[in-house]
C-alpha cells in the first residue's frame, strides 16, 4: 500500500507564534522548524513532530504549500528532507530539493488559461490602498499577494476584488495577513496528482485550511482540515473530509494523529 500524506504547512502543519492559539492552562513541548531573521517562526507541538517522523517512515510526506521555494526552505520538519514538495500553491514541483524542469513545462502551459500576471498585478497595485497595505509581492511570476492590516481592510473590498479576479480566471485567499490572488489553473490538486502518478501511490490523505486547499482535498481519497481558517469559515464540506475539534497548534497535531491513524487503519504500518 503506497500512500502519499499531502499536508499544507502553515496554520495545518505549522505554526507561527501568533497562530498557535494555545490556552494559558495549555502549554505543550513546542519543536521550532523555521527560524527567520534569526529568531524562531513557526512550530509545532512535540507530539506532532514525533508523530511526523513516524509518518516519513511509512508513508510519502509531501509539503504542498503557497510558499515561493525560497520561504519553504527556511521550513526543516522534523520527519526530514522530503523526496518531494510543492510549492507555489502547485506552481513548483521539487525533487530532492531540485526544482522539476518537466513540471514547470507543464506550469507554463497552464498558466495560459488565465489573465496574464502584469494585468493583476497592476490592479492590485490600484486598489490596495497603502492605509492598510503593508507590502504587494510577486510570487515567482505566477501569482502576488499582498500583506495587509487585516483589521483595516474595507468590509467590501474582499468581495470586489475576488468577484474582479473570478472574472479572469483567477482566485482569492485571505489567510493571517496574507491576500492571496492565485490563477485558477494553478493548483496544489494538480501537482500532487502528479507526485502520485510517479510514485503509484494507491491513496492520497491530505490535510489544509485555506480555500487554496479546497482542490487538494477534493483529489484526496480522505482528508482533514483545522477547526479554524477560511475553509471552516466558508461552511465548505465534503464526503471523505474531516474537521478536527481544536484550533491552532492542537489542531497541528491532531491532524498528525489522523494521519497516522488513516495509515494504520489502511494497513500500511
Amino acid at each position: 500500500m503506497r500512500i502519499i500524506v499531502a499536508a499544507d504547512l502553515d496554520r495545518t502543519l505549522i505554526y507561527s507564534r501568533a497562530a498557535l492559539a494555545l490556552a494559558p492552562e495549555v502549554v505543550p513541548d513546542l519543536a521550532c522548524v523555521e527560524r527567520y531573521e534569526g529568531s524562531d517562526s513557526s512550530f509545532m507541538t512535540m507530539t506532532a513532530a514525533r508523530l511526523l517522523v513516524w509518518l516519513a517512515q511509512v508513508a510519502e510526506v509531501v509539503p504542498v504549500t503557497t510558499r515561493i521555494p525560497a520561504q519553504l526552505q527556511r521550513v526543516t520538519l522534523p520527519s526530514g528532507s522530503p523526496r518531494f514538495a510543492i510549492a507555489a500553491n502547485g506552481g513548483v514541483l521539487l525533487v530532492d530539493g531540485v526544482i522539476d524542469q518537466d513540471w514547470q513545462r507543464t506550469v507554463t502551459g497552464v498558466l495560459r488559461l488565465a489573465a496574464p500576471l502584469p494585468e493583476i498585478w497592476l490592479h492590485l497595485q490600484a486598489v490596495c490602498e497603502p492605509d492598510w497595505t503593508l507590502k504587494l509581492r510577486n510570487a515567482e511570476d505566477m501569482f502576488c499577494y499582498a500583506v495587509v492590516r487585516r483589521a483595516d481592510v474595507p468590509e467590501d473590498f474582499l468581495v470586489e476584488i475576488t468577484a474582479w479576479a473570478a472574472a479572469r480566471g483567477w482566485s482569492t485567499s485571505l489567510q493571517g495577513s496574507k491576500l492571496y490572488v492565485v490563477p485558477r489553473p494553478l493548483t496544489k490538486s494538480a501537482a500532487v496528482g502528479e507526485v502520485a502518478r510517479r510514485v503509484g501511490a494507491d491513496v492520497v490523505l491530505a490535510a489544509g485550511d485555506s480555500l487554496l486547499d479546497i482542490d487538494l482535498l477534493e483529489l484526496a481519497d480522505r482528508g482533514i482540515h483545522p477547526a479554524h481558517g477560511e475553509i471552516t469559515e466558508s461552511g465548505w464540506t465534503c464526503a471523505g473530509v474531516e474537521s478536527t475539534g481544536s484550533v491552532g497548534a492542537q489542531a497541528g497535531e491532531d491532524i498528525c494523529r489522523w494521519f497516522a491513524e488513516q495509515v494504520k487503519e489502511l494497513g500500511a504500518a
